[in-house]
Formats: structure tokens, C-alpha cells, sequence
């Protein structure tokens, strides 16, 4: 069901250990070429665009593309009172996390009368994607509204696929989370096409605004999602183009077996293209997750989608000499999700430098993180956990440097301006100090 392989007893430069990982078979670049015509539909149609590609790619024609505010409201109160109280119990253990990300503004005296000081100013208005196409995912609303308020953003426009189950608004718990947040503006609107709305902004059909442009895109979709996003950064800020889920599990003899497979199978639900990968230097473990791996699949819910991800290229037990040799993989790797289940779990943690998120010791599964630790569960993937962070207060803040100097201040250093300003040929530079003086 899942591939070994098998690095032992070999050196490899980090050239040669990141074309033996596995990776799945994602071409972004010819899902932008499919885009780039959706976006230019959209940028130019609006919502006659957006409604005719509902109809194509969803198979529902939305009759309001803004959801009406009644409904939003109405979705909480038909919402599960258990769902209900979970969701309560996330936003708030999301919110106490996030609150304490909020940079603080600081002021640098350089010398007398002379001050630099940073400002963190929000953005003015962001576009928060939710996936609606195998599942559904509430606890992406969370994730994505919590960080972009405790950052002070003033508007926020949610967008996720039309639902035909549900009179093609989204779906009725995704409506119910957005009441719960308070956020009042979103949109059945699915895919690239909803990436083009965020960007460009969108004409009702009347000639009037449907939707006003964002200044930052965030949230995780599918290959589609992210070549819009692509296409679309310089015009707008986005957080990362994430792609299909991953795990990456650094496990020594110790771990229980049946909890690594659990895991393992927890993530290969999302997605035929989902990523599950065991990294080891215990063949015994290996051999004991590959069993357990058979019996949770032929009694999970979506059997036939985990057990095409296991299968699938992305997906693999890697065995290693030692966990020195693990962590140079894991650290290559660099898993949107990372857990450690060896010995001293939380020494081996410290050692990692790549990964979206790390999950320390048994009790601390990927599923807690994706719901209910208070951490953000929109992370970077495909490797770009090497560059990236995942979505969190910074993701909406901006760094404004506000300069101050005195007279007396600026005279000290005109000499040395007007001598660097001739240096780099410039000169005007230098002159507009010595007017002042």
C-alpha cells in the first residue's frame, strides 16, 4: 500500500536527498494556463463570470453570490449544539494564541534628535479563501478570520464553493462560523474564480460593485487555488500557495505503532494527492505502521481516497541509519505538518529548521493542531516551509518606518550624505541636505 525508501548506509548532498523524497506530481504551471483565462472572465464579466463558472465547475448556478445576511445568521441557529460548542471552544483557544503574535511598535534613538521608529500597520482589506470541494472546513473560517482580526484588519470578505445541497450558498456550517466570528460579507464563490473576485474585485450584474478588491489572499485550496494565486501576487499579497496536505512523521522505536498509522491516515483523508510520510531508522517500526496502515484503511470512511494517497508517489516510509539521519531528512523535507515520536521528543523537536508546524511527543497529533491546539492550521507546503511561515498576525500587518531628525540632528551626517550621494553619482541627492542649511 505505501512505498520504503531506503537511505541507509548512504551519503547524499542535499541536491541528491531532496530528489529521493517522495513529492507529489503537481503541474501548477499548466493549471495556471487553464486559469489565466478564468481570471481574465472574471475581471472583465464579474458576476455573469462568476455564475456561469459555478455552473461549469460546482453544478449549481447561485442565485445570490453574496450570501444574504439572514442566512448567515440562520445558519447558527440550526447548527449541531455539540459542533457548536467546539467551534466556540476553537475560536477562543485560536483567538488567546493569536492575540499574543500582535508586534509591538518600537522606537530606535540613533543619536540626539535623531529617531527611526517602526509602526505595524494592517492591511486595509483581505480576502479569506475556504475550501468546499471533498470536505469542508469550518475550522478554516477560524483560522483565517481570528489572525486577520487580532491583526486589526477593518474589512474581511470570506469566499467558499456554492453547495447544490444547500440552495447554492456555501455550506451551512462554514455560514454558521462566519456568524459566530462576526463576519457579515461572504460570497458563494469557489476555486480560481474566487481568487480572481479577491484581486480584481467584481461588477454585480447590474453594473454595480459585487465585491470590492483585497490587498491580501490567504487561505488553502486546491492546484487550481494556487496557480490563481500565482497569477495574482504583485497584484495583491498572498500568504503561499498551498498545495495538498502533508505529513511527516520522525518516529523511533518507541512510538506506538498504531498511533503513527492513525496519523498517517488522518491526513491521506484529505486528498488523493495528500502526502503521508514515515521517516524512521526503526525497520520494526516500519514493518508494524504497515500493518496497522491495512487495518485502518479497510474500515476508515474514505478507504478509497486514503489508501490512493498512501499509494501514491508523495507518499512513503523512509528508513534511515539513525535519528541524525531522520532529522537531515525531515529538515529537507521541510512537512507543512512535522510530528516527533522518538525518545526525548521534545530535545529532537528543537533540532528541526523546516517544517509549517511541529507537533512534540505522543499526545500531540496533527489533528489537535488542526482544530483545537490554538495554533494556525493554514501552513506552507511543497517544501516552502523552507521560506515560509504559516498564516498568523504577521500575515496581515505591515512594517512602516517613520523617520524623525532635528536640525542639529541632520547637520551632523550632511557631510557624510553629500559624500556617499557623490560616490554613487547622485549629487542631487546631497544638495537637497545642503539646502536646508
Amino acid at each position: 500500500m505505501i512505498s520504503r525508501i531506503d537511505l541507509r548506509g548512504r551519503t547524499l548532498s542535499r541536491r541528491e536527498l531532496l530528489e529521493a523524497l517522495p513529492r507529489p506530481e503537481l503541474d501548477v504551471e499548466s493549471a495556471a494556463a487553464a486559469v489565466e483565462p478564468i481570471l481574465a472572465d472574471v475581471r472583465t464579466r464579474g458576476a455573469d463570470a462568476l455564475r456561469d463558472l459555478a455552473e461549469r465547475f460546482d453544478g449549481v448556478r447561485p442565485e445570490h453570490l453574496r450570501v444574504p445576511a439572514q442566512a448567515i445568521a440562520a445558519a447558527v441557529d440550526v447548527l449541531d449544539p455539540d459542533v457548536r460548542a467546539a467551534l466556540d471552544e476553537t475560536i477562543r483557544r485560536v483567538r488567546t494564541v493569536h492575540a499574543a503574535q500582535r508586534p509591538a511598535d518600537h522606537t530606535v534613538q540613533v543619536a540626539p534628535g535623531a529617531q527611526v521608529r517602526q509602526r505595524w500597520i494592517p492591511v486595509r482589506r483581505v480576502g479569506l479563501y475556504v475550501p468546499g470541494g471533498l470536505a469542508v472546513y469550518p475550522s478554516s473560517v477560524i483560522m483565517n478570520v481570528v489572525a486577520a482580526q487580532e491583526a486589526g484588519v477593518g474589512a474581511l470578505a470570506v469566499t467558499s464553493p456554492p453547495q447544490r445541497d444547500n440552495g447554492g450558498l456555501p455550506d451551512p456550517v462554514v455560514l454558521a462560523t462566519c456568524a459566530l466570528l462576526g463576519v457579515d460579507e461572504v460570497y458563494a464563490v469557489g476555486g480560481a474564480q474566487a481568487v480572481g473576485m479577491l484581486a480584481y474585485g467584481a461588477a454585480d450584474a447590474d453594473g454595480g460593485t459585487l465585491c470590492e478588491p483585497v490587498d491580501v489572499i490567504t487561505g488553502p485550496g486546491n492546484v487550481y487555488v494556487a496557480a490563481a494565486k500565482r497569477l495574482v501576487r504583485g497584484v495583491v499579497g498572498i500568504d503561499a500557495e498551498a498545495g495538498p496536505t502533508e505529513i511527516a512523521v520522525l518516529a523511533d522505536a518507541t512510538a506506538d505503532a498504531d498511533h503513527v498509522a492513525a496519523d498517517l491516515v488522518s491526513q491521506a483523508e484529505h486528498d488523493p494527492l495528500a502526502a503521508s510520510v514515515l521517516v524512521t531508522p526503526s525497520v520494526e517500526l516500519a514493518g508494524a505502521v504497515e500493518a496497522k496502515l491495512v487495518d485502518r484503511v479497510q474500515v476508515t470512511r474514505h478507504a478509497q481516497r486514503v489508501a490512493q494517497a498512501l499509494s501514491g508517489p508523495q507518499s512513503a516510509i523512509v528508513l534511515v541509519d539513525d535519528l541524525e539521519a531522520g532529522l537531515a531528512v525531515v529538515n529537507a523535507y521541510g512537512a507543512e505538518h512535522l510530528e516527533i515520536q522518538t525518545e526525548d521528543a521534545a530535545a529532537v523537536a528543537e533540532r528541526v529548521t523546516s517544517a509549517g508546524a511541529i507537533f512534540v511527543g505522543a499526545y500531540s497529533p496533527v489533528s489537535l493542531g488542526d482544530y483545537m491546539a490554538g495554533s494556525n492550521h493554514v501552513l506552507p507546503t511543497g517544501g516552502c516551509a523552507h521560506f515560509s511561515s504559516g498564516l498568523g498576525v504577521h500575515s496581515f500587518v505591515r512594517a512602516v518606518q517613520v523617520v524623525e531628525y532635528d536640525a542639529d540632528a541632520l547637520r551632523e551626517v550632511a557631510g557624510r550624505i553629500v559624500a556617499l550621494a557623490d560616490a554613487e553619482g547622485l549629487p542631487a541627492h546631497g544638495e537637497a541636505v545642503q539646502a536646508r542649511f
